[in-house]
């Protein structure tokens, strides 16, 4: 078998990648690849390998979030939920993999929603006991397939501020990363 992070962007797999062979228990199941790249694994001894694979991710992952772990900036105060922020935040980029963009989150009441395309929900949401409404779109919500159902009610929703700019006019827009249930 032969494998190789060469070309992995993930931190993760080149760390582990460069401390293999740094390792004072490196593991002796692989050896360089004829060509300089990558490594070959004998398959008899593939369980050794998988076994201090397991512990190496183990250890690199200790106290990381949870795969599901959805992480934010926090909740903004209806005031900050504004124009002005939202190009502050432009202009505070550029916002990348390493240095990803701000995302909040917060309790909207949702006041109407629609489907745009085949996957996309328009929605008109408003932060509770606030008068504050806003327009929101979330991007690629429904699985393919899925049957739409509108969301209402109170929901929790992550989000990022957006200028909208359209026809020469500038708007606030919440662009939602995730429609969850409020909190009860």
């Amino acid at each position: 078998m032969r494998g190789s992070a060469a070309q992995s962007r993930d931190p993760h797999s080149r760390r582990a990648r460069l401390d293999r062979d740094a390792s004072p228990r490196s593991h002796r199941a692989l050896r360089r690849s004829r060509h300089g790249r990558g490594t070959d694994l004998e398959r008899a001894k593939l369980d050794r390998f998988a076994r201090a694979f397991d512990e190496e991710v183990a250890r690199w992952t200790a106290g990381a979030p949870a795969a599901d772990t959805i992480e934010t900036d926090g909740e903004l105060a209806p005031a900050e939920i504004a124009l002005d922020t939202a190009q502050a935040l432009r202009a505070g980029g550029p916002w990348g993999q390493a240095f990803p963009e701000p995302c909040f989150d917060g309790l909207f009441s949702i006041r109407s929603a629609r489907l745009i395309g085949e996957r996309h929900v328009k929605m008109w949401v408003e932060v509770p006991r606030s008068g504050r409404a806003f327009d929101a779109i979330a991007f690629n919500h429904l699985e393919e397939g899925a049957q739409f159902v509108p969301p209402s009610g109170l929901a929790q929703l992550v989000y990022r501020l957006e200028v909208n700019e359209y026809q020469g006019e500038r708007r606030l827009q919440l662009l939602v990363d995730h429609v969850l249930p409020a909190a009860t």
